[in-house]
């Protein structure tokens, strides 16, 4: 288990990469509130409308599709659907005692496609910028589940 020390520095590149995307992620989040306000739109639930501090002037338009809120749902929807694999498959790869330039390429441009790809969502880019974005970051995760597949046997 000492590869799962942060003395260990293919591990700490890895938690500097997964730490990155931790906060990515949960950034969406909050990312999602601000839009949800300053829309004031893009609600989901019935009981959202429901007169609060915060909403004092609940309308049943609320409810209806807001395609800026909805897109930042888009985003964090993409996001859970990798992240939880990039951080199982890095942590695995951690355990195959990789090089530390490869470890490095890999998690940190798995890190710098999934900046890049939310860049180009967040900018309404056509999906083919999007998927040439996507791509590597996917194919960073095969690698990595592969490899340590691979180490395994």
């Amino acid at each position: 288990m000492d590869q799962l020390t942060l003395t260990n520095p293919v591990f700490a590149t890895y938690a500097i990469a997964a730490a990155i995307m931790v906060l990515k992620g949960v950034a969406m989040s909050w990312l999602t509130v601000v839009r949800l306000v300053t829309e004031n739109a893009g609600l989901r639930s019935p009981e959202d409308l429901r007169k609060t501090p915060f909403n004092p002037n609940p309308d049943p338009a609320q409810l209806g599709p807001n395609d800026r809120v909805d897109r930042i749902r888009r985003i964090q929807q993409n996001d859970l659907e990798s992240l939880p694999y990039f951080f199982m498959a890095g942590l695995l790869y951690v355990t195959t005692m990789p090089p530390l330039w490869l470890a490095q390429v890999l998690f940190y441009g798995f890190v710098v496609t999934r900046l890049a790809h939310f860049v180009a969502y967040y900018t309404a880019q056509d999906h083919e910028i999007r998927a040439a974005l996507w791509t590597p970051g996917s194919l960073v995760i095969l690698y990595l589940g592969g490899a340590s597949l691979v180490a395994a046997f």
